[in-house]
């Protein structure tokens, strides 16, 4: 059975396209992707494929397909209709879809595109797998260059929870989705194994640095102008500060373990993921 990979050279794609070559032959594998010549790398079949205009006859001969969400905030939902709607067409048997942890419930601005896209999935009657994705430890360890600058770590989150992992493991579960059964209709709220606030992170990353890191914990509207003062366009950073508000009220927080009970061992723990970055750093 053929597996479609959309969106494989992305970050998460091309975790998700390596895991599955761990368990299932390249011939079986097809990365849908705006340019063939960049999937290359990954040594798999490569074809022509658009969130925004879906061409059905790429998805021919396709019985699974990973549908990993788009990074165009605020297109989501017609793109990955798009989708669904070519899918339909092109006789899949099943999509696998990566939303976002908690989309039902949480209060962080994200959730609305990707409730939209499991309702459309719903509706579309093509069997299903919904894998609820919390935060990436990269989300976090891409600051901390600037926080060790700085001497500190800012946001708007106060004591909230943070349950993330790294994105390997959310590009594992993906892959033992797809290639085990017993998963069609299930939702998945995937998360890491253990879980921190903002405040802990900085002190997680001062004590591997040996310099001083706090957390500045700002008004939303003043974690928003600190952004664009990054550079970020005024509307992506009072979104991107939004979202503070719901990780604020534990959006992120999840204890149920499910996603070390699908990858059979515990999430990559932010210290590790911190202490990988300064390595890196280092050399």
């Amino acid at each position: 059975m053929k597996t479609g990979i959309t969106g494989a050279t992305g970050q998460l794609g091309q975790l998700v396209v390596a895991q599955l070559l761990q368990r299932t032959e390249a011939s079986q594998l097809v990365a849908l992707v705006r340019n063939t010549e960049k999937a290359a790398s990954l040594g798999i079949d490569a074809r022509a494929f658009d969130y925004s205009q879906p061409d059905v006859y790429a998805l021919q001969g396709i019985d699974k397909l990973l549908l990993i969400s788009g990074n165009e905030i605020g297109q989501r939902k017609t793109q990955h209709g798009n989708v669904i709607r070519a899918a339909q067409q092109a006789g899949v048997q099943l999509i696998v879809y990566t939303s976002l942890l908690h989309a039902d419930t949480s209060r962080i601005s994200l959730a609305e595109e990707h409730l939209a896209t499991e309702q459309l999935l719903q509706a579309s009657g093509i069997p299903h797998v919904i894998l609820r994705n919390g935060w990436y430890n990269e989300n976090y360890a891409n600051a901390i260059a600037g926080a060790l600058h700085a001497g500190a770590i800012a946001g708007s989150s106060g004591d909230g929870k943070i349950s993330s992992a790294a994105r390997i493991d959310f590009a594992e579960a993906a892959a033992v989705v797809l290639t085990s059964t017993g998963h069609e209709g299930k939702v998945y709220e995937l998360a890491g194994s253990s879980s921190y606030t903002l405040t802990e992170l900085a002190a997680i990353v001062a004590e591997q640095a040996g310099k001083p890191v706090q957390y500045n914990n700002l008004p939303v509207a003043d974690y928003a102008k600190l952004l664009s003062s990054f550079g970020l366009p005024e509307a992506l950073a009072a979104t991107i500060a939004g979202w503070e508000t719901g990780i604020a009220q534990n959006d992120l927080l999840d204890e149920q373990q499910q996603l070390a009970q699908l990858i059979g061992r515990p999430t990559t723990p932010i210290a590790e993921t911190v202490r990988e970055v300064l390595a890196g750093a280092a050399q």
